[in-house]
């Protein structure tokens, strides 16, 4: 079995090393680019305020983290759950330089770049110029995006997953077995599905098989 971790973070602004915080952090564990229901999630204490610009982004204010854990107190965690697995996320080198910068605070080795997979490079190499941000990638691939109204990191990883499926091309949508999607998705709370397109052939279609079909010797589909 393949692992990865993907992971968010949402913050308190855009430059961590001039002050800039990590307010949550949600990662979820993918085996062979599927979700198996293990996650890591802590909203955190930044030790500092929380702008109202960043606010208006993600919804947390500094009410929302008075009493939540510091950073230092959810690192070691953080760090088991990630394992040695490759680390995917979109825009990877921001969510990389946030983690780098509190793990350096705490004297702890920063996240090797070597383990890093872009999801936005992926969506540039496939999408050359044209929109690629999470929202825009979830409209093409016709993901559901009604429950974000905000940037909130666990659900922008369950969505993320689903963008990462598509971009790798590990496995066309609505080809989803019933007990899989089950597995993937239980013991998550966030109302992200995958809708099954049902797909009807013409009979033109039907008559091209049929004659395909005719012409194989002891065709399977012959057999009762």
């Amino acid at each position: 079995m393949s692992r990865a971790v993907l992971f968010d973070t949402e913050t308190t602004g855009f430059e961590p090393l001039t002050g800039d915080r990590v307010i949550e952090i949600a990662a979820i564990e993918l085996e062979n680019d599927l979700p198996t229901g293990k996650q890591f999630y802590a909203l955190l204490d930044p030790e500092r305020d929380i702008p109202s610009d960043s606010t208006r982004v993600h919804g947390i204010t500094s009410a929302h983290v008075e009493g939540k854990p510091k950073f230092a107190e959810v690192a070691e965690e953080m760090l088991k759950f990630f394992g040695d697995s490759p680390l995917i996320a979109h825009n990877a080198p921001f969510d990389f330089g946030f983690i780098t910068a509190e793990l350096e605070r705490i004297g702890r080795p920063a996240l090797d770049k070597s383990r890093m997979i872009d999801t936005l490079v992926l969506a540039k190499q496939r999408f050359p110029g044209m929109p690629n941000s999470l929202d825009a990638l979830c409209r093409r691939f016709e993901i559901d995006l009604s429950a974000r109204t905000t940037h909130n990191a666990l659900l922008d990883c369950l969505l993320l997953a689903d963008v990462y499926v598509e971009l790798t091309g590990g496995r066309q949508r609505g080809l989803v077995l019933e007990s899989e999607a089950s597995l993937a998705f239980a013991q998550y709370a966030a109302p992200v599905q995958r809708i099954p397109r049902r797909i009807e052939l013409t009979d033109a279609q039907r008559e091209a098989h049929a004659g395909f079909v005719a012409q194989i010797k002891d065709a399977v589909w012959l057999k009762e």
